[in-house]
C-alpha cells in the first residue's frame, strides 16, 4: 500500500488503526439499527425518529463538558472509557424490546459518541491522519426498503461502495484543503452534490427493471460518498483552524455538536421527508444541503473576525463524522 496512505510508526499509526475498528464498527451499527429497531424490535418510524431525536439532543448537551474533560484529564484515556461506554450501550440495544428502554439506551450511546469524538478529535489535534468510514444515514435502508424493489442486500452493498470509497479517496480529497477558503469553497461544492445525489436517488422510487435500479442507487450512493468528503474535508480544517491553542477538546467537542444536532433533528426530519414524502422530500433534504454548504462562508467569515488568538494549524486530513 502506498506509503502516502499509511501514517508513520507510532501514535499515529494506532491511532489510524484504532479509528478505522471505529468506524467499521458504526458503519455496521448504523446501516443495520433502523432495519434492527423497526423489524426485530417492532418499534414504529416515528418511535424511532423520535427517540434518536432525544438521544442526540442529550448527545448534543453532553459533548462540550466531555472535551473539556478529556482537555483536563488527558484525551486518550478519556476516549478509551468513551469507546468502553459506546460497546456497553449497543450491546444494550439486543435487550430492548420497547419504546423507554430504547430511548434509555439510544440516550447512552448519543453521550458516549459524542464525548468519544471529542476526545478523539483532540487527540487528532497533535496527530494524523484520520481515516473515516462515512455514515450511511437511516432514510438509505428505511428508503429502499419502503420505497423501491430493490433486494435486501442493496444496502449492504452500498456500504461496501462507501467504505471503499473512502479508504480510496478520502486522503485525496482532503489533500486540496489547505486554508479556511478552500475549506469553504469545498464545503460549498459538497453541497451541491449531495443536492444531486438526493435528486438520483429520488428516481430510484421509479419503475424499472432491477438492473436499472441498482445502477441508479449506485450512482446516487456514489454522489453522496463524494460530496460527504468533501464537505467533511472542509469542516474539519474549519474545525482545526478556528481551535484556540490548548482548548482543543473544549472546541471540538462544541464545534462537533453540529453533528448531534444533525442527528437529533436528523431521524424526525428524515422520517417524515423520506419515508413519508417519498422523492419531493428528497429534492427538499438536497436543497438543504446546498443551503448549508452555501451558508458556511458568512459563517466562518464572522467566526475569523471574533476569534481572540491566532489559528491553530491544521497537521491532520480529515475524514467524516460518525
Amino acid at each position: 500500500m502506498p506509503e502516502r496512505w499509511i501514517p508513520a510508526a507510532g501514535p499515529a499509526r494506532g491511532l489510524a488503526v484504532a479509528q478505522l475498528v471505529n468506524s467499521l464498527g458504526d458503519g455496521a451499527y448504523y446501516v443495520c439499527s433502523a432495519l434492527y429497531f423497526s423489524q426485530v424490535v417492532g418499534l414504529s418510524a416515528a418511535q424511532i425518529g423520535l427517540g434518536l431525536t432525544v438521544a442526540w439532543g442529550v448527545g448534543a448537551v453532553a459533548g462540550v463538558p466531555l472535551g473539556n474533560l478529556a482537555d483536563r484529564r488527558g484525551p486518550r484515556g478519556t476516549a478509551v472509557a468513551l469507546a468502553l461506554a459506546t460497546a456497553v450501550s449497543v450491546a444494550a440495544f439486543l435487550t430492548v424490546r420497547s419504546f423507554l428502554p430504547f430511548v434509555l439506551a439510544a440516550c447512552a450511546y448519543a453521550t458516549a459518541q459524542c464525548g468519544l469524538a471529542a476526545a478523539r478529535q483532540s487527540l487528532l489535534a497533535g496527530l494524523v491522519l484520520l481515516l473515516r468510514m462515512p455514515l450511511i444515514s437511516v432514510a438509505v435502508p428505511l428508503w429502499i426498503a419502503e420505497h423501491t424493489t430493490a433486494p435486501g442486500w442493496t444496502v449492504s452493498a452500498l456500504l461496501v461502495l462507501n467504505t471503499g470509497a473512502v479508504m480510496l479517496f478520502q486522503v485525496r480529497t482532503a489533500a486540496a484543503v489547505r486554508d479556511l477558503p478552500s475549506a469553504v469553497r469545498t464545503v460549498r461544492s459538497g453541497g451541491a452534490l449531495m443536492l444531486v445525489s438526493c435528486a438520483v436517488f429520488a428516481g430510484s422510487a421509479l419503475d424499472a427493471p432491477l438492473w436499472a435500479l441498482l445502477t441508479v442507487l449506485l450512482v446516487a450512493a456514489g454522489l453522496q460518498v463524494w460530496g460527504e468528503m468533501r464537505q467533511s474535508a472542509g469542516a474539519w480544517q474549519i474545525g482545526f483552524d478556528l481551535a484556540p491553542a490548548g482548548r482543543q477538546g473544549q472546541y471540538q467537542g462544541f464545534f462537533g455538536a453540529g453533528v448531534p444536532v444533525a442527528r437529533m433533528l436528523g431521524p424526525l426530519l428524515l422520517t417524515t421527508l423520506i419515508v413519508t414524502w417519498g422523492p419531493p422530500g428528497w429534492l427538499v433534504l438536497g436543497a438543504l444541503f446546498l443551503g448549508a454548504g452555501a451558508a458556511l462562508g458568512p459563517a466562518v467569515r464572522r467566526a475569523e473576525r471574533g476569534r481572540p488568538t491566532a489559528p491553530v494549524a491544521a497537521s491532520v486530513r480529515p475524514s467524516r463524522q460518525p
